[in-house]
Formats: C-alpha cells, structure tokens, sequence
C-alpha cells in the first residue's frame, strides 16, 4: 500500500488560520450571493416575476422559486460529498464555487416577466436550482477543511470562520440592498436589484484565487487510502443514518428559524398592514448581521472553552424566547425597539450557529464524513430553510395572526434541542501537535467528554 498519505499529520495553528481565513473568504461570497437573492425574493422577484398575482401571494411565489434552492441542496450535497470523500476537499470546493458564483451574475442578467412573459420566472427557478446545487456541497466541505485543520482544543473556535462568512454575506447583501433602497421608490424594480447579482463577478475571482492555493485537509491525507469500498454515500446512509438524522432536526432553529427571523420578518414588516419602510427592515437586518460578524468567533471560542453542546443549546432555548418580542415589535413597536429586537435574536440565533459547524463535524467518523455531514445539512436545508418562509407566509395569510407563525418557530426549537442533546460527538484519531502540548487524541470510536 503507498504510505505516502497514511501518515499521521499534525496540527498547528498557522495552517489552521490559513484554512479558517480560506472557508472564511469562500463561503463570505456563497452567502452573499445567496442572501441577495433571498432579500430580493422579499422586496422585489414579485412584482418582477409574478406582476399579476396581489403582493402577499406574489411573495410566497418568490418564496417558492427561493425555496427550490434548498430543495437540490441534499443533491448537490451526494455529488460534492462524493468529490470530497473521493477525491478532496479543495476540488469540490472549488467547483462549488464556480457554480454558485456563475449562477448569480446569470440572474443579475435574467429578463423580466414584461419582456419574456413565463420564461423569465422558468430561468430564474433554474439557475436557483445551480446554486442550490453548489451550496449543497459549499458548507460541509468549508466547515471540514477548517474544522480538519485545527487542533483538538479549538476545533470549535476554528469551526466558527466558515460561519463567519454566514454574517459577513448577509452584511454584505443587506447592506447594499439598504443602499439601494434610498435611491427612490422604484429604484429596485425598475432595474437596480441587478446591481448585487453583477457584483458577484469580482468576488468569484477573489474565491477562486483562495480556494485554489489552499492546502488538502490532513485528516482527508490520513485516511485517503483508507475510504470505504461502497460509494460514500452507501456508506453514509447504512453507518451514520442515526446521527444524519439527529444534524438534520438539529438545524431547525438555525435554518428554518433564522430564515422566519430575516426572511419572511422582511416581508411581514414591509406589509402595507404593519406600512414599514423597506429601508428601516434593511437597517436593522444589517445592524444585526454587523453583531453577528463581530461575535461569531468569540461564541465559537465559548464552545471550546464551556462546551460547543451547551452553547447552541442557550442559542436555541434564546431564540424561543426573543421570536414574540422581535414579531410584535414590528406591529407598532418604536424604531430604537425594533432594531433591539432584530440585534438581540440575531444574537442568541449565532449561538445556535456558530458551533454548530464543529458540532456537525465531529457527528460523524473521518470515512464519507464530507457526504454525511452535507447530506444532512442539506436535508435539513430543504425542510427547515426551503419551507421554513412559505409555511410561515401560508401561516400567516391563513390565520391573519403573526402568533401562527410564532407557534411554528416554537415547535421548531423543540425539535432543535431534543435532537442536539443526542447528538454524539467523535474526536479524530490523529496526532495533536498544536502549541498547547494537547495530548494525541483518543481512538476514533471514542466520544468526546459530555459538555461537548
């Protein structure tokens, strides 16, 4: 057998930072260009692409086209996942790249309904469906070239930069959206939503730079030769079907529930029923993802130093707590109360979201761990992201009362904890030389301590 990758690698912190900042950097661009497109499916895809329906059921038909997104997710999460598992984390990371950044700039170019009629939204569903597809196999790959790289001991605090690219997107998207929106009434739907899909461009290229000089994962180097016969996604469904359903209620709150919390929040305050000015929802969603930025990596530090487990845990039983002040804010609430009530969930929200990363990660053992872990993520995706909007919109329009859609946010944190508190946790059989004299690390088959 060639032994040329079966040694065991050691961790320093130098080429952890140099994977953090990498996963930082590229998922930074995957989730601005996907948030630019949830925003615009808020404030503008209706009467862009479905100008003849009225505004709320003009919303969940852009939320629908939004939702189909997360829908391929658990696609591009087997054929990204068999890249990683199969062939490395870098390749697969560069191609999802490409895709979603290719796909973006195409939208910003798309024709609208008065100049194609029914083709302009069939393109638009379909170059969803490419990003979807790269977004599938974006964030497990992102979170294990970080999580791989570090040592032992601050694996969450490294876990936390692919994260960080979450906040720094949505800052991103909202921030220039905000922009725009002071630009006039009609700015946005007269042409100027193109303008954040265009800006993609440059930053693909920025990505595409990053990712290519990034160094292979030494756990991947480690166990290279060592993957099972069966195709990884065999592998996954037969030997971590337990804990790939476990990720997958785990992320009800830090999926469906931040999308209900940003999203749709967008759509309910721009109501004509709730009159609050687009700009105003803008401002307090880059306010709070502003928060999220600069305290992502300190609540990942938290999860290293108190429990990763115990710290989501806070971040989801939070949340269930702030959804009633931050909905009832926007019906009649001062501007100062609205942008404490978008700042405060957005912060118990990075609780749930921050660790996770490493919490995922470490669910599952080193073979077809890429798969397991995106194949969840991305289930979790289209069930809690993908019908998280609509089914509050629907919600919503049923009943009349911002308390239905409430109600679904609260049986979402209940999923979310019970299946966190049985989520395992496993520490990588390898050698740990970071500069705090960890010892090396137990076998593969052993569970972490119980705060974690």
């Amino acid at each position: 057998m060639d032994t040329s990758h079966t040694s065991k690698p050691g961790f320093d912190h130098r080429q952890a930072r140099r994977a953090g900042t990498a996963a930082f950097v590229g998922t930074a661009i995957e989730w601005y260009d996907f948030y630019i497109y949830a925003t615009a499916a808020a404030l503008v895809f209706g009467p862009v692409f479905f100008p003849e329906s009225d505004r709320m059921v003009a919303v969940a038909a852009a939320f629908a086209t939004y939702a189909v997104g997360f829908f391929v997710r658990p696609l591009g999460a087997i054929i990204f996942g068999h890249i990683g598992d199969r062939f490395g984390r870098r390749p697969s990371l560069v191609i999802t790249l490409l895709g979603m950044g290719l796909a973006t700039v195409m939208v910003g170019l798309l024709p609208t309904y008065g100049q194609v009629g029914a083709w302009a939204p069939a393109l638009l569903i379909l170059l969803r469906v490419v990003q979807g597809l790269a977004v599938g196999g974006e964030w497990g790959g992102a979170v294990l070239m970080a999580v791989e790289h570090a040592p032992e001991k601050h694996k969450t605090f490294y876990g936390g930069f692919p994260q960080l690219g979450n906040s720094a997107g949505a800052l991103a998207a909202t921030g220039i959206f905000s922009l725009l929106s002071t630009m006039g009434d009609t700015f946005l739907v007269d042409g100027g939503w193109r303008i954040p899909f265009l800006l993609s461009l440059p930053l693909v290229g920025l990505g595409f730079w990053v990712r290519f000089r990034l160094e292979e994962s030494p756990v991947f180097d480690q166990f290279r030769d060592e993957q099972p016969t069966q195709l990884p996604l065999t592998y996954a469904v037969r030997t971590n079907w337990l804990p790939m359903l476990l990720g997958i209620g785990m992320a009800g709150v830090s999926t469906g529930g931040y999308y209900i919390v940003t999203s749709f929040a967008t759509a309910y305050g721009t109501e004509p029923e709730i009159g609050l000015s687009e700009t105003l929802i803008l401002n307090a969603l880059s306010a709070a993802a502003f928060v999220e930025f600069v305290t992502t990596l300190g609540i990942a530090w938290l999860g290293d130093r108190y429990g990763r487990k115990k710290v989501v845990m806070v971040g989801v039983l939070g949340s269930g707590v702030l959804v009633v002040p931050q909905f009832l804010t926007l019906d009649g609430g001062s501007v100062w109360a609205i942008f404490a009530a978008f700042i405060g969930m957005r912060l118990v929200m990075t609780a749930t979201y921050a660790p996770v990363a490493t919490v995922m990660a470490q669910m599952f053992r080193p073979q077809a761990r890429y798969t397991s872990m995106s194949l969840s993520n991305g289930i979790a995706a289209a069930i809690w992201g993908g019908l998280g909007p609509v089914t509050a919109t629907w919600l919503y329009v049923q009943t009349g009362t911002i308390w239905s859609v409430i109600v679904l946010f609260l049986a979402m944190v209940a999923v979310s904890a019970v299946s966190l508190h049985f989520a395992p946790q496993y520490i990588d059989p390898v050698t740990d030389t970071s500069a705090d004299g960890a010892d090396p690390a137990p076998s593969v088959d052993a569970r972490a301590d119980s705060i974690r």
